[in-house]
């Protein structure tokens, strides 16, 4: 009798760790079913057409839906205005009823999303949107995004770059007033330039490069190497572990008076001194020797 009981429980222990494991599998098919319930029944009901919709809406059609990207969405038997909105005949035979009709002021953030991702979920540079950091705080494609009264053309934006970003990244912006910084509110380079706003696998939503290096390559070629004497935390703990890209109060956007020291008495004297010493290598202008080499001490130590 003991033996079956210890292996009745040695057979039900497992299932919480187990049902952990699987939780968040079973959360999204759940999500996923929704989907294509939802996709099921909105197929199944009637379209109106996007000429129906011009004969109520026309001002906001040609002003702002027809000059817009999702103007697309009428071409190669697509349903234009219902391809967000849903099929409107229950609404037009309703004279108008906003009950027929997805309104997308009536949806829930996450409905909203799920909407939109219908869509742009299959694009490469929006398909980890549901797990990025903007959507861990509760923050919905239309917080930044307007597709009717939007103020930047390309990205259907509720503002341009950098304000729009600087609207929840306050301590951002403060960085990008300091001496030294990349060249954000002069208008040569944009928060989308090196963070993916939609998600990423990556820390902070930065990108990267195709070949997997650090986005920064992509304007700073010259850091990229192959060198001979290789900087080791560029290679384990990228650029950001000396540098602050988004501004410092040092030179180079270093993160520390240290690292400008470092690199100065390294700059002055591009060679060990002493018998049997290493030359120090040198990248692109700097020497990517770390602090407590004791090399550095030598030469410091040279008149």
């Amino acid at each position: 009798m003991k033996q079956e009981w210890k292996s009745l429980l040695r057979w039900m222990l497992p299932l919480p760790l187990a049902s952990l494991l699987f939780m968040p599998l079973l959360c999204a098919a759940q999500v996923q079913q929704k989907a294509m319930q939802a996709a099921a029944s909105a197929s199944a009901a009637p379209y109106a057409g996007t000429d129906t919709c011009k004969t109520c809406h026309e001002d906001l059609y040609k002003k702002n839906f027809e000059a817009t990207p999702h103007f697309k969405t009428t071409l190669q038997g697509k349903h234009g205005c219902e391809s967000c909105h849903g099929p409107g005949a229950a609404h037009v035979e309703g004279g108008g009823d906003v009950s027929k009709i997805i309104s997308f002021k009536n949806l829930s953030k996450t409905d909203v999303n799920q909407r939109c991702l219908s869509c742009h979920g299959r694009n490469l540079k929006q398909r980890h949107f549901s797990t990025s950091m903007h959507a861990s705080n509760d923050v919905a494609c239309l917080d930044c995004h307007s597709p009717h009264n939007a103020q930047e053309p390309q990205h259907l934006l509720t503002k341009a770059e950098p304000e729009l970003c600087y609207g929840c990244h306050v301590t951002t912006e403060s960085d990008f007033a300091k001496p030294y910084h990349h060249r954000v509110n002069e208008g040569l380079v944009e928060c989308a330039d090196c963070h993916n706003v939609h998600g990423t696998t990556t820390l902070r939503q930065v990108k990267a490069l195709p070949s997997g290096d650090a986005v920064c390559y992509k304007c700073h070629a010259d850091k990229q190497g192959p060198f001979v004497f290789e900087h080791v935390p560029v290679r384990t703990e990228g650029c950001s572990s000396c540098h602050t890209p988004h501004g410092s109060t040092n030179p180079r956007m270093l993160r520390s008076q240290i690292n400008l020291l470092a690199c100065s008495a390294t700059r002055s004297r591009c060679r060990a001194v002493g018998a049997g010493a290493q030359p120090i290598g040198e990248i692109s202008g700097v020497h990517h020797v770390p602090p407590d080499d004791p090399r550095l001490e030598r030469q410091q130590r040279v008149p």
